[in-house]
Parts: structure tokens; sequence; C-alpha cells
């Protein structure tokens, strides 16, 4: 049974960022993931913004740590590597009543600390977005659009980096206390024992916070679809462009992406089954029906995909829980730290977040600052952001940059090997997907897929009957390919 100062359960935004942080301290850290990689769930089905702070309830810890995650961004993408654009957010109105609400959230962004907010006219509103379709709008400059994908991977690489332990494929099952009010995590065979336990395990939180001694916890699904357009239509979509929200449900909006796509989504509805990530025709009807309303540029031509992503609705005795908790009782549960409902604006609260659960450690014992910490992670460079000089450097230097895997996204050989040799050690073809953009162009991997897969097989030494897609049991092939 191995030891640790610390045992974080899920490996989502929270979880790595509590990692991360921590490891600013000589602690030896573990981080247990039910997937075979971070990023799976939640984290990677968002929308992928960078929000402003002004749409949750004033005072909130929803509000302060939006607005502090908010206004350190550009630090945390500079020590991360992190594709990040500060690119504003309009939100539109049409009637008497979206006038109303706009200036109540103004009004309530602006008591919450968050900058560069105004109502804009309709003339003003052409300027920041000649497309969108409205008559008076809320501006929030400082909104952004960031790349979900890497934030998670780079804070857990660089946590990784600090010393921090993960165990992917392992699901937890049981927790128990050991003679000393240790924990005892058992997770599929793999046993670990901590002094601390941080459930930051997002849809399966409820579950663990049982376990580990807080009951009375519950938590459903809001389930929420998307539709991912053509590059194309990027050029008319300059930054996300919302409806007039409420506190609950920002509603279906269209958010351009980091790489150039539009997104349109999401729906918001509660499921029971948190591992259901279908998404009807239907739907996708509803959603382009909704956003066109506020957008134009939606044609089923443009499809490429559509995902959904889930995330924890959490319950108690009381109802719906709305805001942000970061909880210890110390009488209860000893040396168990409970992030609670860590839905949106998680990800862009998530480093305030984990300070705030570093904080509670440090309330009840002394940590001693880790000298070697080193908050610098360097990513994958693309190939496709080279200029042809820089192109031409790479191929002399490593001539795999010459060798085209993916012809959409414009990926070379040698970002895929980097991807499979990558410090998290990830060996499925969604994580190479997630750290290069390989099958997420037009043809979805209708080209690149195979090449991915042989890849695989030839540097991890697999059969291609052992290759997995994404999630456990998600094999590609029953037999021999040709």
């Amino acid at each position: 049974m191995e030891e640790f100062d610390v045992v974080i359960v899920g490996a989502g935004i929270i979880g790595c960022a509590v990692a991360r942080e921590l490891s600013r301290f000589r602690l030896k850290i573990a981080v247990v993931e039910k997937n075979l990689d971070v990023c799976f769930e939640t984290s990677g089905r968002n929308s992928a913004v960078l929000h402003g702070g002004f749409a949750y309830d004033r005072g909130s810890l929803k509000a302060q740590c939006c607005v502090e995650g908010n206004r350190e961004f550009e630090q945390v993408a500079k020590e991360l590597d992190i594709p990040f654009k500060r690119t504003g957010k309009l939100l539109v109105g049409s009637s008497k009543e979206d006038y109303g609400a706009l200036k109540e959230v103004l009004e309530q962004g602006r008591e919450n600390g968050s900058e560069g907010l105004h109502l804009v006219s309709k003339e003003e509103m052409k300027k920041l977005v000649p497309w969108a379709k409205g008559e008076i709008g809320l501006f929030s400059k400082n909104s952004g659009i960031m790349d979900p994908f890497q934030y998670v991977i780079g804070l857990a690489e660089n946590a990784k980096q600090n010393g921090v332990e993960f165990f992917f494929g392992k699901k937890v099952n049981r927790i128990t206390r050991g003679e000393k009010g240790e924990f005892i995590i058992c997770a599929e065979g793999k046993q670990l024992k901590s002094r601390w336990l941080v459930n930051g395990a997002a849809m399966g939180g409820a579950v663990i916070s049982e376990m580990a001694g807080i009951p009375g916890y519950r938590t459903t699904a809001g389930n929420g679809a998307y539709i991912v357009l053509d590059k194309h239509t990027g050029k008319y979509l300059p930054m996300p462009v919302y409806p007039v929200p409420n506190n609950s449900y920002m509603g279906v909006h269209v958010t351009p992406t980091i790489d150039g796509n539009v997104i349109v989504g999401p729906t918001g509805n509660e499921i029971a089954d948190g591992d259901d990530y279908g998404v009807a025709g239907e739907t996708i009807e509803y959603l382009a029906e909704s956003a066109s309303k506020i957008w134009p540029y939606i044609r089923k031509s443009d499809y490429i995909r559509n995902y959904c992503g889930n995330c924890a609705k959490w319950y108690d005795s009381s109802g719906l829980i709305y805001d942000f908790r970061v909880e210890i009782r110390d009488l209860q549960a000893p040396r168990l730290i409970n992030m609670v409902n860590m839905d949106s604006p998680a990800l862009t609260s998530a480093l305030p977040l984990a300070r705030r659960c570093v904080k509670l450690i440090r309330e009840r014992e002394r940590l001693e600052a880790n000298p070697d910490f080193n908050p610098i992670r360097k990513g994958i460079i693309r190939f496709s952001e080279m200029t042809d000089g820089d192109r031409q450097d790479k191929i002399k230097e490593n001539p795999d940059y010459g060798e085209i895997v993916c012809r959409c996204e414009q990926v070379s050989k040698a970002e895929i090997l980097q991807a499979i040799h990558n410090p998290l050690g990830t060996y499925t073809v969604a994580g190479i997907k997630l750290r290069t953009r390989a099958m997420m162009g037009r043809c979805q991997g209708g080209y690149c897929q195979m090449r991915l897969v042989k890849l695989l097989c030839e540097e991890l030494g697999l059969s291609e009957q052992e290759i997995i897609y994404e999630r456990k049991g998600s094999y590609m092939f029953t037999g021999r390919v040709r």
C-alpha cells in the first residue's frame, strides 16, 4: 500500500488545479481518476469560455472565484502554455424586458467586481459583432476563450513535473479509516493510504463524499448538447454571443473556439444518467433554431460534429445547491475536503478554488514550501501555427515534422509522437486527439484516424485489438485490420 500526504479523487479541472497548487509544498500527492486520462468528462465538454463573473449571485463564491480567475488568466496561460484570447463577450436582447434584465446583470456584475462592462446600442453592437441580431446589448470586455483540453492537460502535466503521481483507470470503490484516522482508498485493486483526501470527483462526488464520511448529498447531471461548425464560419463571429441570461442558465449561445470553429449550445436539461452523452436529432434542430435568433450563420452544411457535456448538479436536504462549496467538517470527517457543485464557471474559477482548498489545509497544519516548484509547462508546438521559415527549420531538425498525419488540422508526425510520449502516459486515440487536434477537422478523422492507430501500435508495442478510443472497453477493432 502506497502512502501519501494528500490523495485527490478526480482528474478534471478541479482535481488537476488542486494537485498543481498543492505541489507548491513539500507533500506527497496522488490523483486517482476512473478514466484513462484527464479531461474525458465535464472539463473537456463545455463552451471553453473565460467568464467575466457578472452572471452570478452577488457575493457568491462563484462570483468571487470567477472574477479572480479571470483577472489572473494571462499569467496562468503564459505559465502553462495555454492558447487563450481575451475576445470580449456580447449579450443581446430585443425587448424592454431584456433591457431591464441586462441592466440588472450590469449592476450585479459591477457589485461582483467584474470590470469592463457596459450597455451598448444596436449600432455599437454591429461594430462589435456585425452579424449579431438584437436591439440592445451588454458588452463584457474581459471575457475570452481558451483551449479547455490544454488547460486541464497543462495543469496535470505541471503537477506531474512537480512530483504529483497520477493513477488512471482506477475508480474508487471503497474508502475506510485506518487506526490513526488516515484514509484507506481502494480503487480497482489499488490501495492508497493518505492523511488528507480531496473530493474533486464531479459526477461521482456525492458517492465519494458518503464513502469518506459526509452523507446527505445526491447528484444529477446538467446535460448540455452542442453543435460544432466548420472553421470557415469563424470569420463571422469575433466573440461569444449570448442571449439574456438568468443566474442558473446562460442559454443557447454561439462561441468561437480558439482554433477557429464555432460551437452552438448548450441545452440545459437535467438527466439522471451522467454517462449518457447522446445527442438526439431534435436536440440539434432546437439548438440551431434557438441560436439563429441571435446569430444567423447556422447551416446544416457546416455541421462537422456534435457533442454533449454533463456537469454534476448537487442537492442536499434543502434542495438544489447553486453556489460552489469548498467544504471541510472537522468533527464529522476530519481532513476531508469536499469540492461541492463545481459546475460553471469552474473552468474560469479552478485555480482560485484550488487555493481555497489549500488554505483549509494550511489552517490545520504547517506546510513547507517546495523550493523546486516550477510553474512553467511547455505544450506541444503546433506545426500549423509556424511560419514557413520555422517549418523548414523544424523539418531540418526533425524530419518527422515534414510528415503530415492530419491534413485538416496540419498536424505532423512529430506532434503525434510527442503526444504519445506525454508526461501523463496516455495510450488512447482520444488522448492524442485532445493534445494535438488530430481528428478535429472537417473530416473528423476520416483521413488520419488509422494513421494515429498505426503510430500508437508502433510506439507502444500494441496490437490493433488493444487500441482504445477513449473509455475503458471502447476497443476500436475486434480483429486484425488491413
